[in-house]
């Protein structure tokens, strides 16, 4: 599947966020529905086919991420008919509301999963937590979370300070640790960092035999969009959906990174923090000779002036 990103639609982007809300259920109107949750989440569910993909999103990522300003789930339903999903936040709540403990509660009990002969549960970061914990809902489900956390309980987490003002939220009540909702799962992915300290400490909760971590150092803090740019985030989740998002898949995809130059210059700038310059070196001599990046061409022929 091509990974033709957010062109379904019309562009949403100068929209006030309640004109966005009343134009997406606009579009709706005919096969699908929003419902609000509470006062801070949204549920968008779009229906094409037996195949589901359930999205973990919020407002503000939607307008960051999409030149339309469009939820990310609406290019695959396009492109491949799937039936969408999307739960929506203002903000980084982590979905943790009652309101939308209780929509899930009705889906089970309306048996909504079992209409559908696969669905796959996709977050990224807080939302991927949401991917994972929320994934309980429908067993046998799969799921593909992005740099994810398990928890923000501080007795589980104290050593994870990027999110200190949302300990007040409750991560000890239904839905909650990310990890033990995925026991029903047929099978969930974690793509992380493993040099970024807090994400790979989070994948370790994460351990479980239905668990396969992916990991690709050197991607950063913020993955998604870096699969985004790479033009390989759709392809993740297609393979993700069908069950066959092995490693050697993963490994096969990733090798894009070659060409991606936010990660040749963040490898770069690693072997210099450890002194590596003869690995330097070689990495400016393999991109100047593919490609045109002037900062490794540029370092290339400094090095070459100071052996003159």
């Amino acid at each position: 599947m091509p990974d033709a990103t957010f062109r379904v639609g019309p562009s949403l982007r100068d929209f006030k966020k309640s004109d966005w809300i009343a134009e997406v259920s606009a579009l709706l109107d005919y096969d699908g529905y929003l419902a609000h949750l509470g006062d801070r989440h949204l549920a968008a569910y779009t229906e094409q086919s037996k195949t589901l993909i359930v999205t973990f999103e919020t407002l503000q990522g939607i307008q960051a991420l999409s030149p339309t300003a469009l939820p990310l789930g609406w290019a695959l339903v396009e492109a491949r008919r799937w039936s969408h999903l999307g739960i929506i936040s203002d903000g980084d709540t982590w979905f943790r509301d009652a309101a939308v403990y209780g929509y899930f509660d009705r889906l089970v009990d309306d048996g909504f999963f079992d209409g559908f002969d696969r669905v796959l549960f996709y977050g990224a970061g807080p939302c991927g937590y949401a991917a994972a914990a929320f994934s309980v809902a429908a067993p046998g489900a799969r799921v593909l979370a992005i740099q994810p956390q398990a928890t923000l309980a501080p007795d589980l987490t104290e050593w994870d300070k990027r999110f200190v003002e949302k300990r007040r939220l409750n991560f000890t009540d239904r839905y909650a640790f990310a990890p033990d909702m995925l026991e029903a799962a047929a099978e969930a992915h974690i793509l992380y960092d493993p040099t970024q300290l807090e994400d790979a400490m989070h994948a370790a909760l994460f351990t479980r035999s239905n668990v396969t971590k992916l990991r690709v150092p050197h991607m950063g803090a913020t993955l998604q969009t870096d699969l985004l740019q790479m033009a390989l985030l759709f392809s993740l989740i297609e393979a993700a959906q069908e069950g066959r998002l092995t490693r050697q898949v993963f490994a096969s995809l990733m090798r894009a990174r070659r060409n991606h130059l936010p990660y040749l210059r963040r490898l770069l700038s690693r072997l210099d923090a450890k002194d590596r310059r003869g690995l330097a070196q070689l990495l400016c001599q393999n991109v100047t000779a593919r490609m045109s990046a002037p900062r490794f061409a540029r370092r290339l022929q400094r090095k070459t002036a100071e052996r003159a």
